[in-house]
């Protein structure tokens, strides 16, 4: 979602500049500073970028120069005679104080204005409309800029997913999570129960040996894994925006990782837990930069 774009332009007396910025957000939060005058366009703008962008932070930059022809000037007589009369009073505070000098007062802003010809409504409406075409240069130019740089992040999202791929195929060749031996890991824990309380209740045993093989087999972990791998993969080759979706996902593939770590019974296979919750968090964090 980053990228940087600008456009300049003029017409007639009006020259003007757009800077158009985007970093990455969660939703699409669109900030607009606008030339003196321009406060119409706001929500044609903010209507322009809606069309093109769905998430990011965008800041957009109005420049506009307006050079209207002057035909003379002319003296503020109310100011002037506001500004005269503060002088007098300051004048009855301070007996010494020098009368104020013509000159002085023409320099004061405000005072001596020029005189400028009148703008028709429809050249001003003509120059507003070609500043909001100019406007749709700089957001396709910020569009081409993100798509590079989504280019870029696809070859790292995809290396994310494939790690996650290969450390399924790890977990699921991990011989503690094979059913083989989380069944005579059960047997040799049961015989053990067996010699300590021999009036146990035989069907509670069966019982509570079922419910320890269904919480130490992962299997059904690594299938949802390996159905998520798939959503992100075909989320990615869409070619739309999907990182909401892929931020999702990102929960679903954290929830299963836990629930392995959790039933990991040996080191081998809480490493690999472990392993599954660094590239998910690595996967994450670029999951945020895209739209």
């Amino acid at each position: 979602m980053t990228g940087f774009a600008r456009a300049s332009a003029q017409h007639g007396n009006y020259s003007w500049t757009w800077e158009v910025r985007s970093v990455n957000g969660k939703g699409l939060d669109i900030r607009l500073r606008t030339s003196s005058g321009f406060d119409a366009l706001d929500i044609p703008i903010r209507k322009a970028i809606s069309n093109k962008f769905v998430r990011g932070n965008v800041s957009v930059n109005l420049n506009v120069a307006h050079a209207q022809e002057q035909s003379g000037y002319q003296v503020n007589h109310d100011l002037l005679k506001q500004l005269v009369g503060v002088m007098n009073d300051m004048r009855e505070e301070v007996p010494n104080l020098a009368p104020p000098s013509i000159d002085a007062l023409m320099t004061l802003r405000g005072v001596v204005e020029p005189l400028e010809q009148d703008e028709s409504e429809e050249e001003r409406d003509l120059a507003h409309a070609m500043i909001m075409s100019n406007l749709i240069d700089a957001l396709d130019d910020l569009v081409r800029n993100r798509a590079a740089e989504g280019d870029r992040m696809l070859v790292v999202l995809q290396g994310h997913i494939n790690e996650i791929e290969e450390l399924c195929t790890k977990a699921e060749a991990c011989a503690s999570a094979q059913p083989a031996a989380i069944k005579a890991r059960l047997v040799r824990q049961l015989k053990e129960v067996m010699e300590d309380l021999p009036d146990m209740d035989q069907e509670r045993i069966a019982q509570e040996a079922a419910v320890l093989m269904t919480k130490a087999d992962v299997r059904e972990e690594l299938d949802r894994l390996r159905a998520h791998i798939e959503g992100a993969r075909d989320l990615l080759a869409a070619g739309s925006p999907c990182g909401r979706k892929l931020d999702f996902l990102c929960q679903e593939f954290n929830r299963e990782a836990n629930t392995l770590c959790s039933k990991a019974q040996d080191v081998d296979l809480t490493r690999i837990g472990l392993d599954f919750k660094a590239v998910i968090d690595q996967f994450r964090e670029q999951v945020q930069n895209i739209e």
